[in-house]
């Protein structure tokens, strides 16, 4: 009896103990969070505490992108944490295919942005759409990730507005895009994407025009084209929703005039989009390039190039500040968040002693710094794991994740063509999962199950799939629990899988 208490007690030990000691990836301290990220807290002398989440970038279903305040831009700012579960179970375009979900572990406050209006500094690819362009001529872009897992930290930018083509395939016409997600001026072409805000401002008295794209509007220089299918052609100043894949082209003065005159509904078209990459003198060509870029957002100093510390003269890179960073080497990319302003617990690092963390105790070779003080923040698998200035999170206006790519679910409970009806009254949607509603439908109105070219009809987003409905003229996504069949399938259609219902009701 003496000698089962204790094999009692190893055999609980064993069961409450062992799960805990396999979070850790070695004896170093790392925690792994999930396959191919880890996360460490430091508490250095000072003190000051830095938290580092590390992805490993040779595990395949790991990747990064950015997040949007509010899932659009300009629409005001959001926590770190909001913006995380925003973009958690969201669809994904990594590996070029929509459908493949989002599991957030690790998100960080982004980039510097107008404290106002919550618009980024800089420029901002997600999710392979170029959503803010980074200026023309200045010496720091961003840090990029691409689709083929490569990363860098780019320097000067410049995009040649010849390489900016919008391309009707049918007819050769060919115009410049002068900008994306911004009013044309005078006779220009812009562009605007799903992350503008859910709909068109209205105000352009020209032409706009809806085109559903193949994959996101991202860096794809010529000859290569991004290819779409205009659906509408609009001159009237009513706003237009931008469902998730799609853009709005905006034309005024003789741009308006060239869409009216070359483009129509159906018509197939192509657009290309070049970022001329130089090195930080904006004269001599970098060796990097742009093309497939995934995710990027707007930085501050690059504190480290190819392991060498980079010094400044500027007073905020010289005191010592919260500080938010992403360094990199061969092996992982560095999420790195320094708490600072409480000389107790932690007093902040300058740019220089940062660069020094990063190289001599991550071994990363390159770093560049995100916005920092009191928006410095990090999120780890539902909670914050600093503790930001404020004493609170603060709403920032975008930020970076590092994300387990779940596979694709998709129900096969309609098909494309059948007639459906809502079980009760619910909103439709831009898109499946984390997309605005547009508009809602009242109990018993009748739809169709429309094709989607990108095929995610029942697609699993959000913990629910998906559909893609025309109720009597309004177009967009809906829930499958608020659907039901508007009429019993016929055996036929049962056993072989027809959607299309004949019978005219």
């Amino acid at each position: 009896m003496k000698f089962k208490v204790p094999l009692c007690i190893l055999i609980l030990s064993l069961v409450l103990i062992t799960p805990t000691q396999n979070a850790y990836s070695d004896s170093s301290g790392w925690e792994t969070l999930a396959p191919g990220i880890d996360y460490q807290e430091f508490r250095l002398p000072g003190p000051r505490r830095v938290f580092v989440a590390r992805m490993d970038r040779s595990a395949e279903n790991v990747i990064l992108d950015t997040s949007i305040a509010q899932g659009a831009l300009g629409q005001g700012k959001e926590t770190v944490s909001g913006m995380a579960e925003r973009y958690d179970q969201a669809i994904n375009n990594w590996g070029e295919t929509w459908g493949n979900r989002n599991h957030v572990v690790v998100a960080i406050n982004g980039s510097f942005h107008n404290s106002g209006t919550g618009i980024p500094h800089g420029g901002m690819i997600h999710s392979g759409w170029y959503a803010v362009p980074y200026p023309n001529w200045e010496s720091v872009s961003g840090f990029v990730w691409k689709q083929d897992r490569s990363a860098f930290i780019g320097e000067c930018v410049n995009h040649e507005s010849t390489n900016q083509r919008f391309t009707n395939l049918y007819n050769g016409e060919s115009r410049r895009i002068n900008g994306i997600n911004r009013e044309p001026e005078e006779h220009e072409l812009v562009v605007f994407t799903p992350q503008y805000i859910r709909e068109t401002s209205g105000e352009n008295t020209g032409v706009e025009v809806l085109v559903e794209l193949t994959r996101p509007l991202g860096i794809v220089p010529l000859p290569e084209m991004i290819l779409g299918i205009v659906r509408e052609v609009r001159e009237d100043d009513a706003p237009i929703p931008i469902p998730f894949d799609h853009i709005v082209v905006s034309g005024d003065g003789r741009s308006a005039e060239a869409l009216l005159e070359n483009y129509r509904v159906g018509a197939v078209v192509g657009l290309s989009m070049e970022i001329t990459h130089l090195q930080e003198d904006c004269r001599r060509s970098h060796p990097l390039e742009w093309t497939n870029a995934y995710a990027s957002l707007g930085g501050g100093f690059i504190f480290l190039k190819d392991g060498e510390i980079q010094y400044f003269d500027d007073p905020g890179a010289n005191n010592r500040h919260p500080r938010t960073a992403i360094c990199y080497n061969d092996e992982f990319i560095f999420f790195v968040v320094v708490d600072g302003r409480n000389d107790a617990y932690s007093l902040g690092m300058s740019v220089t002693q940062l660069a020094t963390f990063c190289r001599d105790t991550l071994e990363a070779t390159w770093g560049i710094n995100q916005d920092g003080g009191g928006s410095s923040t990090m999120w780890v698998n539902g909670e914050v794991v600093n503790s930001p200035s404020d004493g609170s999170e603060r709403e920032v206006a975008n930020g970076m994740m590092m994300i387990v790519v779940e596979p694709m679910e998709r129900s096969l409970t309609f098909w494309p063509g059948e007639r459906v009806i809502a079980q009760q009254t619910t909103n439709i949607y831009l898109g499946p999962g984390n997309y605005a509603p547009i508009a809602s439908v009242a109990k018993n109105t009748k739809g169709i199950i429309l094709p989607h070219i990108n095929y995610t009809n029942g697609i699993l987003a959000k913990g629910t799939y998906w559909w893609k409905v025309d109720f009597e003229g309004i177009v967009g996504w809906i829930v499958e629990d608020a659907l039901d069949l508007a009429n019993p399938r016929s055996m036929i259609s049962a056993i072989f899988g027809w959607g299309i219902n004949t019978d005219g009701n």
